[in-house]
């Protein structure tokens, strides 16, 4: 346990390959593609510093530049705005290349999300860090982050989030077994995506880790897993069996963009709670709905 440290520094992996959207990610990278007018990315670091990350290491791939640049200051852009008198989008491009302090990491081969924690082991040192999942945006107040970090600073033992999904779909996630006779949600063990008869609960992992850094000595032995991938949740597992693992329930709300029907969804979502959109887009589902469209 790293008890008494605080919780500074973040690791967003965002070297997968994108395959569910391709075309659309030939050539950009899966984390930009914008849900309106903000790229999915930008939420995970915007959940980052609401909950006080100071530092954070994106772990990068081939064709990934676009996120640099994204969070880069953007001279000529920002010289053309403010001759053309455009302050309030000046500030909100600036703002951006100000938003944390980030650095970048690639990893070289597509060999798992465990291999892509790894990639950030020189970042971390020996404080313990958050893991956010760029698949993953999580809507609540506070943000989960923060939670888990209050959670963490209170117990000192590595925290997971979790949510409950359908039965069905437990293949699609890692799945936690809570022990039943401990106290604030003690995970007895963790199946990376085990199929609907086989899974112990429908308690899934939704994309937000707090973690000891004892777990990098465990990715550096661990053998691949499931895809033939080094899983994060394979040591994750066998952390647990040497300082236990706390299932921080999130209550609030979770979009899978990483998904296409989920990212579709997201989009609306987002786009009813706009002032600048949210009548005129409720108009228009009424009116698309109203029709009878399927």
């Amino acid at each position: 346990m790293m008890m008494g440290k605080r919780v500074r520094k973040a690791i967003i992996p965002a070297g997968g390959l994108g395959t569910r959207f391709l075309p659309a990610t030939k050539a950009q990278p899966k984390e930009m593609l914008p849900l309106i007018d903000k790229p999915a990315i930008q939420y995970i670091v915007e959940e980052a510093v609401a909950s006080g990350i100071e530092s954070i290491m994106i772990v990068t791939g081939r064709n990934k530049r676009a996120i640099e640049d994204h969070f880069d200051k953007s001279v000529e852009l920002e010289a053309e705005l403010e001759a053309h008198g455009k302050a309030e989008m000046l500030d909100l491009v600036k703002g951006i290349s100000h938003m944390a302090d980030i650095c970048y990491t690639r990893q070289r081969e597509p060999l798992g999300l465990g291999h892509a924690v790894l990639c950030a082991r020189s970042f971390v040192g020996d404080e313990p860090f958050a893991v956010l999942l760029g698949d993953d945006i999580l809507l609540s107040e506070p943000p989960c982050l923060k939670q888990m970090i209050d959670v963490y600073e209170t117990n000192g033992s590595s925290v997971v989030a979790v949510m409950e999904v359908p039965w069905d779909q437990t293949h699609k996630y890692g799945i936690v077994e809570l022990d039943r006779e401990a106290e604030q949600g003690r995970i007895r063990g963790l199946v990376e995506k085990p199929l609907p008869g086989e899974a112990p609960s429908n308690l899934a992992v939704v994309g937000r880790y707090i973690l000891d850094p004892a777990i990098f000595a465990l990715l550096e032995r661990a053998e691949p897993g499931k895809g033939g991938e080094i899983q994060l949740t394979d040591s994750l597992q066998r952390l647990n069996w040497e300082s236990p693992l706390t299932a921080f329930r999130f209550q609030g709300r979770r979009h899978d963009v990483g998904d296409k029907l989920g990212f579709v969804q997201a989009t609306i979502d987002m786009a009813l709670e706009r002032e600048d959109l949210s009548e005129e887009v409720r108009a228009f589902m009424i009116e698309r709905l109203g029709t009878g469209v399927r």
